[in-house]
C-alpha cells in the first residue's frame, strides 16, 4: 500500500503524540507519589526517620489536584447531600 493509496482527508498521527502522553502521565504519578509519600511520613512513624510535623493542607491540595487531572473525585456523603437538598428545595 502506498502513500497515494491513504485518505487524503485522515490527519497524519503525530508519531510523537504517544511520548507526550506518557511523560505527561509519568510526571503527574510521581507528583502523587511524592505527595502521598509526604502526607504518609507526616502521621507514620518510621523508625530511624525522625518525624516532622509539618502544615498538610499544601501537600494535600497537590495530591487532590493531581487526583482530579486522573478523573478522581471526592464524594460527598450521603448526609450532606440530603441536608443541600433540604435547605434548597427545587422548585
Amino acid at each position: 500500500m502506498s502513500t497515494e493509496d491513504q485518505d487524503p482527508k485522515k490527519p497524519k498521527e503525530n508519531k510523537f503524540e504517544w511520548a507526550d502522553e506518557g511523560v505527561a502521565t509519568l510526571v503527574r504519578v510521581i507528583i502523587l507519589g511524592w505527595a502521598g509519600a509526604i502526607l504518609t511520613l507526616n502521621y507514620v512513624t518510621i523508625p530511624g526517620i525522625p518525624q516532622k510535623n509539618i502544615d498538610p493542607t499544601f501537600i494535600a491540595s497537590v495530591f487532590t489536584g493531581t487526583l482530579a487531572t486522573f478523573g478522581v473525585v471526592p464524594a460527598k456523603k450521603k448526609d450532606e447531600t440530603d441536608k443541600e437538598s433540604q435547605k434548597n428545595p427545587k422548585v
